[in-house]
C-alpha cells in the first residue's frame, strides 16, 4: 500500500459539489483539510487517491498507530471508499507532523569522503525540526541568510510499533514502511558549529513523500537505487546497499537511547554527489526542479524559490 495525506483542490471540490448536490462526500466539504488516503495506480489511466477518512481514520499516523488491523480494514473496505483523480487533489507530506525526524549523517562512505569527515564508530544522528516538513511539489524556500543551500537525497524508514532498547534482529517488527526525504541543508549555517539541527531545519527544508510504502512492498530495503536530479541533470546516484549503518543497526542504536514511537521517521543518510563535495561546489539556486527517485518508492519533486 501507498499511504498519503491529501486535500481536495478548491476548484475540484467546488465543481464536484455543484455536480453532486446534496450527496457530497465529507472530504469535499472539508476541502483544504488534510486527510489520509491511499495512492492507487491505474493501468492506462490517471492514478487515484482513495479517501480513508470515511473508515474513521483521522490521519496516516492514526493508521500507523492502529497497526496491522487498520491495514487489514483498509484492504477489506477499499472498494466502497470515495476516490479522487490525482490531478484533483494536493498531496502533503504523508505524516505532516511526525513525532520526530531522526536524520543520519555520513552514512555512505563515499559521501563521508567527499565531505572530508571521518565516519564515527556509532551512527551520527541529529534531529530535523518537524516545522521544516513539506510535501511533494511544495516549494523549497532558499533563505536569505544562507549562501550555501544544498540537497541530499535520502531513503527513510517509518516506525510502526514503538519500542525501547530494540534488538537489531527484531528490526522488522518495528518498521511500518518507507518514504523519500530530501535533507536540504544550509551548509554555511550547519557547519558553523558542531550542532547540525538548525542548519537543516529552515522552513521547507524537509520535503517528504509522496507516500509511505508499506514494508510488505519492499522485501529488501538494502537494495534500492537512489538518485537525485536537478533540472534533469543527475547529481547523485547510488544504492542503499552502500549504507554503512543499515536499518537494524540504526533502530537498535537510536532505541537504545530514546524509545521510538509510532510515526517516527529515520532518514538514513545521503550518498555522494552533494553540492558541498563537488568541484566547484554546486549550491541550490532559485527556480530549479529537484527530483529524488528511489526504486519501489517513486519520485519526490520540489521546486526552489528565493526567500
Amino acid at each position: 500500500m501507498k499511504l498519503v495525506t491529501f486535500s481536495s483542490k478548491p476548484e475540484a471540490a467546488n465543481a464536484q459539489v455543484r455536480t453532486l448536490g446534496s450527496s457530497v462526500p465529507a472530504d469535499l466539504l472539508n476541502c483544504g483539510v488534510p486527510t489520509p488516503g491511499l495512492l492507487v495506480s491505474n493501468e492506462g489511466g490517471e492514478d487515484e487517491v482513495v479517501s480513508l477518512s470515511s473508515l474513521g481514520y483521522r490521519s496516516v499516523r492514526n493508521i500507523i498507530e492502529a497497526g496491522q488491523g487498520a491495514l487489514d480494514e483498509v484492504q477489506d473496505k477499499l472498494a466502497n471508499a470515495p476516490r479522487f483523480p490525482l490531478s484533483r487533489v494536493t498531496l502533503h507530506a504523508p505524516i505532516p507532523r511526525p513525532p520526530r525526524v531522526f536524520a543520519v549523517g555520513l552514512n555512505y562512505q563515499r559521501h563521508a569522503d567527499e565531505s572530508k569527515m571521518a565516519v564515527q564508530k556509532v551512527p551520527t544522528v541529529f534531529l530535523k525540526l518537524t516545522s521544516s516538513i513539506v510535501g511533494p511539489d511544495a516549494l523549497i524556500i532558499l533563505p536569505k541568510i544562507s549562501k550555501q543551500p544544498d540537497y541530499e537525497a535520502e531513503f527513510a524508514v517509518v516506525i510502526g510499533k514503538g519500542g525501547y532498547q530494540i534488538a537489531a534482529e527484531d528490526w522488522k517488527q518495528h518498521v511500518f514502511g518507507y518514504t523519500i526525504v530530501n535533507d536540504v541543508s544550509a551548509r554555511d549555517i550547519q557547519l558553523a558549529t558542531s550542532q547540525w539541527t538548525l542548519g537543516k531545519s529552515f522552513p521547507t527544508f524537509t520535503p517528504v513523500g509522496p507516500a509511505i510504502v508499506t514494508a510488505d512492498e519492499v522485501p529488501d530495503p538494502h537494495s534500492l537505487d537512489i538518485s537525485l536530479a536537478i533540472n534533469g541533470e543527475t547529481l547523485q546516484s547510488s544504492n542503499t546497499s552502500d549504507l554503512i549503518f543499515k536499518i537494524p543497526a540504526l533502530i537498535a542504536h537510536i532505541s537504545s537511547l530514546t524509545p521510538l514511537e509510532a510515526g517516527d521517521i529515520i532518514s538514513t543518510g545521503t550518498p555522494e554527489g552533494v553540492g558541498l563535495g563537488r568541484t566547484p561546489q554546486r549550491w541550490l539556486k532559485p527556480d530549479e526542479e529537484v527530483v529524488v527517485t528511489i526504486s519501489k518508492l517513486g519520485q519526490l519533486r520540489n521546486r526552489t524559490i528565493a526567500e
